[in-house]
């Protein structure tokens, strides 16, 4: 499996396409708006676009995911359910956050802990992590040992959890029994900002470090 990261809106969210090098076709994950770069990008890279996956329901996330399936004719996966609420209130996020063009839409599936995607002879693990959203999910494709882990975790730092319905106990429960079990070789694509992994983050992220303190 192939990746490319690039930013999109002000925010500067991290769109990634994902791809099988075999059959070239690609996940959009997390398309927060910018439609018309995200497709020049697919056709850019000679690259099939099969589906749309959504980490979590906010506009920078998921603004552009209702056009970009439109136009491309293509699914949209995830979140969890428990970010409805979000997806259903897209036009209030705008106002919220001072941006618009994002769209409400209703996922072609709603994805759960366990669950499997696939593009291509590429599949990809579910993890359901609530704390940033209620419904907010990681991809994990082990055989790269590559997660997309939305924004629940950063270079140096940890999701909001002041947002409606955002839990800091929950959040650092999704970082320490979810993600950090995978293994520290594991590489993660956050929501915002520069990759790492979550070998350094669990060696030297202050709000981890902190955390693990607190319940040792």
């Amino acid at each position: 499996m192939q990746h490319h990261i690039f930013p999109v809106t002000a925010f500067q969210q991290n769109c990634t396409l994902l791809w099988c090098e075999k059959t070239r076709q690609a996940a959009i994950v997390d398309p927060g708006g910018e439609v018309d770069r995200i497709i020049a990008a697919l056709q850019q890279a000679a690259l099939e676009p099969a589906l749309i996956l959504v980490t979590h329901g906010h506009i920078d996330h998921a603004g552009g995911a209702a056009e970009l399936a439109e136009r491309l004719h293509i699914p949209i996966d995830g979140p969890h359910q428990a970010d409805q609420f979000w997806i259903q209130n897209m036009d209030k996020q705008g106002s919220l956050f001072g941006v618009g063009g994002g769209r409400s839409f209703d996922p072609d599936h709603w994805l759960n802990e366990g669950d499997r995607v696939n593009f291509g002879e590429v599949e990809l693990s579910v993890l359901h992590t609530p704390g940033h959203t209620p419904g907010h999910l990681v991809f994990y494709h082990a055989p790269s040992q590559l997660a997309l882990v939305g924004d629940v975790l950063f270079a140096g730092s940890i999701g909001r959890t002041d947002f409606p319905r955002g839990d800091h106990v929950s959040l650092m429960q999704s970082i320490t029994q979810k993600l950090l079990p995978l293994g520290d070789a594991v590489r993660f694509i956050p929501g915002h900002g520069p990759m790492s992994s979550f070998g350094e983050e669990r060696r030297h992220n202050p709000f981890i470090l902190d955390y693990l303190q607190g319940i040792a």
